[in-house]
């Protein structure tokens, strides 16, 4: 089966990316919106869908939530809830369409969504493919333009 979805733990992300959001506290709306943005390049890139979970209780009011796309949804857990109480319930209901890989540093939560059948990786592993992915991209990007530059330079 295809990977169906990644499903993310948002401010575990976070937390493991330090050089994202240099600058920014990690529960920022700006951390966040760095998160999305480099997130969505990795979607663009992979085409594999994602989510990623924030816990909403720790937003303050007001904050602007955002906006989800059909690759890149963003989630934010209701009062009562927290953002792994989500990740638990999509990681079962999803196993009918294919792997789940979900993306936390808490140990406990991947042994619980390990338990449902649903793959799991360190933050820190997911950072360093999500960074690969964009080194590649910028080569081959680089690359492209050299080959352009040098044919319409003839």
């Amino acid at each position: 089966m295809a990977l169906a979805r990644i499903l993310i733990d948002g401010y575990s992300l976070l937390h493991a990316w330090p050089g994202l959001v240099r600058g920014h506290a990690p529960h920022s709306a700006k951390a966040r919106d760095l998160l999305v943005a480099a997130l969505t390049r990795y979607h663009d890139a992979t085409g594999v869908p994602l989510t990623i979970f924030f816990d909403g209780q720790g937003a303050p009011t007001g904050t602007p939530k955002a906006a989800s796309s059909r690759g890149v949804e963003v989630l934010y857990s209701p009062p009562g809830k927290t953002a792994d109480d989500l990740i638990e319930r999509v990681a079962y209901r999803m196993r009918a369409f294919g792997e789940v890989l979900v993306v936390t540093n808490d140990i406990a939560e991947r042994e619980t969504v390990a338990a449902s059948g649903a793959y799991t990786r360190s933050c820190e592993a997911f950072v360093g493919e999500v960074e690969s992915i964009g080194g590649q991209i910028a080569r081959d990007l680089r690359d492209h333009n050299r080959r352009e530059r040098d044919r319409w330079q003839r």
